[in-house]
């Protein structure tokens, strides 16, 4: 069965919800994936950050099979050996007080929401239901409901209304507009130390720490969303060690299990995670054994392995070849920290997806982003001829009008 058949039935029996690019995957490796026709490709998005130790990692790959050979779910109805074992090590690990676990990005901000609400009302003593939380524009936290009745992404809004309240937009990176938008009534400050979604967008330098120390002065919480971030992606643990500060409260997911399994978690550094009483909050798959044995492998094999160093030494490498090599009329920038990284095109390029699509003939796999930026976010993994391979066909598709 070639491409085409798994792409007609997608097409015929699924939900048309995405629009991926026609290559259809089988099996990967390391930084490598080969499609049903056995061509091999690089693949330089990670599954949106989510595959920072590499396809197929062995090491996590024995800790699954071994697991779900011994118990894969109780519920949080009882305790089982491996969640605390994993609050633990995520704790130490990340300089936090406290764990709770979920299974999606999208629960982690949905949980972090209902928590600095709570804490707002009960420690901050805001009036009941005056909570606010600020957030930035061009976010994305991801796709519930009350998640993009916050986004100013208009195909992520439209026809999705009514929306919950208690949010309120600002520009990103503009520490000006924090101050100017806190009031008594703001119990959270909620933001991506990079915007991933939004094409790599990064802040000024500084930023963090000053919305950092705003957050203080008027008793606010700090909520940094690190599910793309976090974990490596950008040379550092975590995104906001480059600015040195720590956030109050920190999402992660997507790579926090190699890509083996859903689990996300809201780390604490401050006393919001005590006021969820039990019944408050939950979920079935929440800290099932099978997932946290899978995460601590994962976190394992991340610091073990060097591939947070790997990440910070390569992406410099690659981003100064990229800057060094890509050129031309139609390139707007060339950015990036770590291996999280982007090549934006002026507006009458004609658009990312048709160079991403010309890149699958190349063999490399990058997916564009908000029309005109090419997103290019390899496995942490990834060696240094690797990256020349990259930067070859990279350089041959874009600087060629």
């Amino acid at each position: 069965m070639d491409q085409q058949f798994f792409i007609n039935l997608e097409e015929q029996f699924g939900a048309h919800n995405y629009k991926p690019l026609d290559v259809v995957l089988a099996r990967g490796e390391g930084v490598w994936v080969w499609d049903v026709d056995d061509n091999k490709y690089m693949d330089c998005l990670a599954a949106y950050s989510a595959v920072n130790q590499g396809h197929c990692h062995p090491k996590i790959m024995k800790a699954m099979m071994e697991q779900a050979q011994k118990l894969t779910l109780t519920s949080r109805a009882f305790r089982n050996d491996q969640l605390g074992l994993l609050y633990k090590e995520l704790c130490e690990l990340t300089h936090s007080h406290k764990v709770l676990p979920m299974n999606s990005g999208a629960e982690a901000v949905e949980t972090v929401i209902k928590a600095v609400r709570k804490w707002g009302y009960k420690v901050k003593g805001v009036p009941q239901d005056q909570a606010e939380i600020i957030v930035c524009e061009n976010n994305f936290h991801g796709r519930t409901i009350t998640i993009v009745g916050f986004s100013t992404d208009d195909s992520s809004r439209e026809n999705f209304g009514p929306f919950t309240p208690g949010f309120k937009i600002i520009p990103y990176g503009d520490a000006n507009a924090l101050e100017a938008a806190i009031t008594s009534n703001t119990v959270g400050f909620m933001v991506e130390p990079i915007q991933g979604e939004a094409g790599v967008i990064i802040p000024p330098a500084g930023y963090l720490k000053e919305a950092k120390a705003l957050c203080e002065k008027h008793n606010v919480v700090l909520i940094l969303d690190e599910i793309q971030t976090g974990l490596g992606r950008t040379g550092k643990l975590l995104a906001e060690e480059h600015d040195g500060i720590e956030a109050d409260l920190t999402l992660i997911g997507k790579a926090l299990s190699g890509g083996y399994y859903p689990i996300s978690a809201v780390l604490s550094n401050k006393e919001v995670m005590d006021v969820l009483r039990p019944g408050e909050h939950g979920s079935t798959f929440g800290g099932n054994p099978l997932a946290c044995a899978i995460a601590r492998t994962a976190l394992k094999v991340l610091v073990e392995e060097n591939m947070i160093e790997n990440a910070a030494t390569m992406g410099k490498y690659f981003l100064s070849n990229l800057k060094e090599k890509i050129k031309g009329p139609h390139i707007k920038d060339v950015r990036g920290k770590g291996l999280m990284l982007a090549v934006e095109l002026m507006p009458d390029a004609g658009g990312a997806r048709k160079y991403c699509e010309t890149l699958i003939k190349q063999r490399l796999l990058c997916k564009e982003t908000h029309e005109n930026t090419i997103r290019i976010a390899p496995p942490l993994v990834i060696k240094k001829e690797e990256i020349d391979w990259a930067l070859e066909r990279l350089e041959a598709v874009l600087t060629v009008r």
